[in-house]
């Protein structure tokens, strides 16, 4: 069954659930959109569903900054507080207000 609504928005500030680091939602596809090699190169154990949201953020850990693409699944919602420090945040939002980054515009 297709689920069709995002749980997190865009600008929410999230955690992966098994691996180290967090970011901020900027895209969202319905359900699976990457290549087939990416999703192939996930262990068979750990592959997500295909039919659920993914997001796209700008994640950081403690040793680099980069985009990622992570399953509804394997996320949860970063109530912390903390400021995400991606350099390219100031290219899309605004300063973080509530635990949330404004759009400086509409992406979709």
């Amino acid at each position: 069954m297709l689920k069709t609504r995002a749980k997190y928005h865009l600008g929410q500030i999230v955690r992966h659930r098994k691996h180290p680091f967090r970011g901020v939602v900027f895209d969202v596809d319905a359900m699976f959109a990457n290549s087939e090699e990416w999703y192939e190169s996930i262990p068979e154990d750990a592959r997500p569903d295909k039919d659920q949201p993914f997001y796209h953020l700008l994640a950081e850990n403690d040793q680099s900054y980069y985009v990622a693409y992570v399953s509804e699944q394997n996320l949860i919602a970063d109530y912390s507080g903390e400021p995400v420090t991606h350099p390219d945040l100031p290219d899309l939002f605004g300063e973080i207000s509530d635990g949330t980054y404004p759009l400086h515009f509409q992406m979709n």
